[in-house]
């Protein structure tokens, strides 16, 4: 005759070890991940952050923000990513963060640029890449809003009692490991302590045929034709009068919320020349109508537009970029240092591939 099931005592004495062994087990990981604090939700003013382990900087970096070491930030998208914090601290006279964030979409810079402002009592200088994404007529739709890249609201806001409870996952575990590992001397920082990090492959490697093969993939692998339209497509009034940016009034509004004391520049970054609409087309004439509006509100804020989004001698050479979007790093330090000119009132490089557009005051 078979063996009968446990009894009812031995069945809840069961159950009620495994689920204790369970509960301690929850207990020993969330004490290990809040001893180590990866994202550095006790960094406070004066505070070192903990080293950057994960390369999602946005979990990553509002505890730079938090530790109050930075007057300065650079925003956007990985198209600003190689600009080096440490070169422009030194020529912005400031203590300078590059917090511009892969992919990032325009609601979620304002995010980071609202944190950034908030935590900082009198913001030396703000450097904003603005690219295409704040042109789209959808741009601020909800579902435009975010990425397949989760982002966490509650890292950016004021409270703490609602972070502690989103940390208890595998992924915030594994993070936790690496920076033990880092203690220990075992592994890099991913991301160095000011925001900068040289995520395109080692020059050393770079392959001007392979970067054509990404440049033009859109087009077959063939360079399309980038000359002017001559004459200019044909637009009607009423289209043009529709046309609309709203993600620009989010800007507007951020400039506006900026102390005056603060150094503004809006930086349209200088993507490959396929990357931009053709000139002449009716897709360049609605980028150039949103440079336009982009133009009228810098003034009203005091900003200053540095724009390399046209026709120049860096934008047509493909042998200044990785892919339609990703210059190397001398284009890096070249945009640096006329990025530094400009906020010390002098002219960037004479080639034409900075167009200045200076505050009206």
């Amino acid at each position: 005759m078979a063996e009968s099931v446990a009894s009812g005592p031995d069945w809840r004495r069961w159950t009620t070890s495994f689920l204790a062994t369970a509960l301690a087990l929850v207990a020993i990981l969330f004490g290990f991940i809040a001893v180590l604090d990866p994202f550095g939700l006790r960094v406070s003013a004066g505070q070192a952050a903990r080293p950057l382990m994960d390369l999602n900087q946005r979990f990553m970096y509002p505890q730079l923000v938090r530790s109050g070491r930075f007057d300065a930030a650079v925003f956007g998208t990985s198209t600003m990513r190689l600009l080096d914090p440490a070169i422009l601290s030194q020529g912005f006279g400031a203590s300078v963060v590059n917090l511009a964030m892969n992919a990032a979409t325009p609601w979620e810079q304002l995010q980071m640029e609202q944190f950034f402002a908030r935590k900082t009592s009198v913001p030396k200088a703000v450097i904003w890449g603005i690219d295409q994404l704040w042109c789209a007529p959808d741009a601020t739709a909800p579902e435009k809003r975010l990425t397949p890249r989760p982002f966490p609201p509650w890292l950016y806001d004021d409270k703490i009692w609602n972070d502690w409870p989103e940390l208890i996952n595998l992924t915030t575990l594994e993070i936790a490991g690496r920076l033990l590992a880092h203690r220990f001397g075992l592994l890099p920082e991913r991301i160095r302590g000011d925001g900068y990090e040289v995520f395109t492959p080692p020059e050393a490697q770079y392959d001007l045929a392979r970067a054509r093969f990404h440049l033009f993939q859109g087009s077959g692998g063939v360079a399309p034709d980038l000359a002017p339209i001559m004459p200019p497509a044909a637009v009607l009034a009423a289209e043009q009068a529709s046309w609309r940016f709203p993600a620009l009034d989010w800007l507007d509004a951020a400039l506006a919320a900026l102390p005056a004391a603060t150094r503004k520049l809006i930086v349209l970054p200088p993507v490959h020349l396929g990357g931009l609409p053709r000139e002449g087309s009716a897709g360049w004439q609605r980028y150039a109508a949103c440079k336009a509006e982009l133009g009228a509100l810098a003034a009203k804020h005091g900003a200053t537009i540095v724009d390399y989004a046209h026709a120049s001698p860096i934008t047509r050479d493909d042998s200044n970029y990785w892919d339609p979007l990703h210059f190397r790093l001398p284009i890096a330090r070249r945009v640096e240092g006329d990025l530094i000119a400009v906020a010390n009132g002098a002219q960037p490089q004479a080639d034409g591939a900075a167009n200045v557009s200076k505050p009206i005051r």
